[in-house]
């Protein structure tokens, strides 16, 4: 029985050195979203729950979706959401709302049947998309009152954030995403708290 000849042996360790470094999977970097508005100091506004917030399927992933303007996606591998986007953006719209509309009391849903905050918002994110250009949210948001179930207000929308080119990095467009969410947040608190009618 002839012995195993060492150059075939190292040869053989070296490719298998190489093909496990050619698969090792970069380390992933995590984004979440961020609010605009910081929390105020009283408690003085509307009691306002926040949510279902429901978003489409192709955005209930931890990777990062980018678009091509057209119809094809794609979908990161190293560069993740750092909490579900649907609790990330019900988490935003509750801060900036609760700065907008000077209330603590902000309640995500569900909230408790006997303890029910005084108004509710609804959202359907209906797209939330990056492409070489922009970033761009379009929703649908529906304000009641919750004692009675009655609308208040109903609103579909899109906003656009511009983004610097087709290299627009993963921060850069969760940043632009919690500006387009804060343009919502306004046109959600605008529709509780109209301004005041001029003198």
């Amino acid at each position: 029985m002839s012995k195993s000849n060492p150059t075939k042996l190292w040869l053989a360790l070296a490719l298998l050195l190489a093909v496990t470094a050619c698969g090792t999977t970069p380390p992933a970097s995590h984004y979440r979203l961020s609010a605009q508005e910081s929390l105020p100091a009283s408690a003085a506004g509307p009691a306002l729950g926040v949510g279902p917030v429901s978003i489409p399927q192709y955005l209930d992933r931890d990777g990062m979706v980018r678009s091509d303007g057209a119809n094809r996606l794609q979908i990161a591998s190293s560069e993740r959401w750092a909490e579900p986007l649907d609790q990330g953006i019900t988490r935003v719209l509750s801060l900036n709302l609760a700065g907008l509309l000077q209330t603590q009391n902000i309640q995500p849903f569900p909230w408790h049947p006997e303890r029910h905050p005084d108004f509710g918002v609804k959202v359907r994110v209906l797209a939330l998309d990056a492409d070489a250009t922009r970033a761009t949210l379009v929703a649908e948001w529906l304000l009641y009152r919750i004692d009675d179930d009655q609308a208040l207000a109903r609103r579909m929308a899109d906003y656009t954030q511009p983004l610097s080119g087709a290299e627009a990095k993963a921060g850069e467009i969760a940043a632009a995403y919690s500006k387009l969410l804060y343009q919502l947040s306004q046109d959600i608190a605008s529709a509780l708290a109209p301004p005041a009618a001029a003198d």
